[in-house]
């Protein structure tokens, strides 16, 4: 059992801190706007970078990583609710994607 909370794509506040724990090359293919991209690997160096009474939103392709860096984060005494299903419950629900590369948006 988690303690922290899960929810769907559906559920994010639409002024959800949306935290992007996937690899480069999917981050540039397609993300949500706004989102702040860190990769999972990255995290323990850059946690500096986080507000830790900022309420995170993490997200990755389909729901492993962003669970393991949310259990992560809230140990660190961060609040961190993982997305479920990910940027791939995000296309699914027709939410916006933007690229980094200059292609049409999309989840790798």
């Amino acid at each position: 059992m988690s303690d922290f909370e899960t929810v769907s794509v559906n559920e994010l506040p639409a002024d959800a801190a949306l935290l992007d724990v996937r690899e480069d090359y999917e981050w540039v293919a397609g993300h949500a706007e706004g989102a702040l991209h860190i990769p999972l690997d990255q995290l323990p160096a850059r946690l500096p970078e986080l507000d830790p009474d900022q309420d995170l939103y993490v997200i990755c392709r389909t729901g492993g990583r962003s669970f393991r860096a949310a259990q992560w984060l809230v140990g660190q005494g961060y609040s961190a609710v993982n997305v479920a299903g990910g940027m791939d419950h995000w296309l699914e629900a027709g939410k916006p994607l933007v690229s980094d590369n200059g292609l049409k948006p999309m989840v790798l």
